[in-house]
C-alpha cells in the first residue's frame, strides 16, 4: 500500500531554530530529506519522528520524508513528481522514471494515468523484479532514443513515454499525452516511427499505430483530443483543427478549436484549463468569459455559420454529442 503524507501540527515540539538548521542542512530543491542522509548528520530516528509529529515534515516512503509545507502546496502531479524524485534518489543511475511518472517529469497532461505509483524502467535488463512499497518495475531494452536526462535524473524520452503509456493505458490515454508532447515539440511522428520500429513485437504493441497515426500536434488540450477522438468513433466528419477566421481586411479575427467548413460549423471545446490559459494579468475569469463570448460573436458574424460548444461532461455522453453536432450541420444545409 502507498503511504499518504498527512502534515499535522502540535503545540510543542523542535525550536525554530533547530528545526531551520535541520532543513538547511538536509533539505534538497524539493522539500526532500532522506533518512541516510539524517542519519549521517547525527539525527536519529527518534528526531526525525519528533519533527514528523511537530508537522515539519512528513513521511513520503520508507527512509523519505518531505517538508510540510511544500507537500500542502503541490497538486496532484507535483506530489507525484515530488515523490518520483524521492523514489529516485534511493536507486542509482541503474533506473529511469517511465510511463506514468515520465509524463509528470515532462509536465504532460495526466488524463487516464494513476498516480499512486512510480513507474521505474530498468536500464539494464534484469530478472525477478517485484512491485512493492509503491514502486512498479518495469524491464525491457533500452536503446539511445529511448532515454533522455532532465533534473539529473534519467527518464524516458517523450516518444518512449508516449508508447509506453499507450501500451499501459490504452489508446486514448497514448492519443492525449502524445498530441501534447508533439505541440511541444518534445517529440515528432518521425521519431515516433523510429521507437516503434523497436518495440513493435512486444505485447500490448498492438495498438501503437492507431496512437502514432492518429495524433495530431495541433491539439491544444485534453479536451481537444478527446472530442476529436469521439468525432472518429461515432463516425462525426472529422474537422479541421485550428481553424483561422480573418476580418475583409485580412487581419486575423480569430481561430476556433474545430471547424467544419462543407457544413459550416465552427467548435470549440470549453474547459477551465481554456480560461486560465486565455486569461490575462489583471483579467477576473468573467472577463476572460465575457471577452471570449465576444469573439464567438465576432466569428459567428464574419462567417455566418453556427457554432457549437462541447464540455467536459459532453466527453462522456458520445452519442448524445455526435448526435447534437449532426444536427448542427442539418441546420446549416436547410
Amino acid at each position: 500500500m502507498v503511504h499518504k503524507p498527512v502534515c499535522t501540527s502540535i503545540d510543542r515540539g523542535p525550536s525554530f531554530g533547530s528545526v531551520q538548521d535541520m532543513l538547511n542542512e538536509l533539505m534538497d530543491g524539493h522539500g526532500i530529506v532522506l533518512r541516510r542522509d539524517a542519519i549521517a548528520a547525527g539525527y536519529d530516528d527518534n528526531a526525525l519522528a519528533r519533527y514528523v509529529r511537530a508537522g515539519v515534515i512528513t513521511r513520503l516512503r520508507q527512509g523519505a520524508y518531505v517538508e510540510c509545507a511544500r507537500w500542502a502546496g503541490l497538486d496532484q502531479a507535483g506530489r507525484h513528481d515530488t515523490l518520483s524524485r524521492a523514489v529516485l534518489q534511493q536507486y542509482d543511475d541503474s533506473v529511469a522514471l517511465s510511463h506514468d511518472s515520465a509524463v509528470v517529469r515532462l509536465e504532460g497532461p495526466t488524463y487516464g494515468l494513476e498516480l499512486g505509483d512510480v513507474h521505474l524502467t530498468h536500464l539494464p535488463i534484469t530478472t525477478g523484479r517485484r512491485n512493492v512499497a509503491g514502486i512498479v518495475h518495469h524491464e525491457g531494452s533500452i536503446r539511445v532514443l529511448d532515454v533522455t536526462r532532465k533534473d539529473n535524473d534519467w527518464l524516458t524520452s517523450a516518444a518512449r513515454t508516449v508508447l509506453d503509456v499507450a501500451m499501459l493505458r490504452g489508446v486514448e490515454a497514448g492519443i492525449v499525452v502524445a498530441d501534447d508532447f508533439l505541440r511541444r515539440g518534445l517529440t515528432s511522428k518521425e521519431e515516433l516511427w523510429q521507437v516503434y520500429e523497436c518495440v513493435k513485437d512486444w505485447p500490448g504493441a498492438l495498438i501503437l499505430r492507431l496512437v502514432i497515426e492518429r495524433s495530431d500536434g495541433r491539439a491544444e488540450s485534453v479536451g481537444e483530443s478527446l472530442g476529436r477522438e469521439l468525432f472518429r468513433r461515432h463516425r462525426v466528419p472529422m474537422p479541421v483543427p485550428q481553424f483561422e477566421v480573418f476580418r475583409p481586411n485580412g487581419s486575423l479575427a480569430g481561430r476556433t478549436d474545430w471547424a467544419w467548413p462543407k457544413y459550416k460549423c465552427l467548435g470549440e471545446f470549453d474547459g477551465k484549463e481554456k480560461y486560465l490559459r486565455l486569461r490575462r494579468p489583471g483579467e477576473s475569469l468573467t472577463d476572460t468569459i465575457l471577452r471570449e463570448k465576444k469573439r464567438e460573436d465576432l466569428l459567428r458574424e464574419l462567417t455566418g455559420w453556427s457554432f457549437i460548444r462541447l464540455v467536459w461532461s459532453d466527453l462522456f455522453v458520445g452519442e448524445q454529442t455526435a448526435a447534437r453536432v449532426l444536427a448542427a450541420f442539418s441546420r446549416a444545409a436547410a
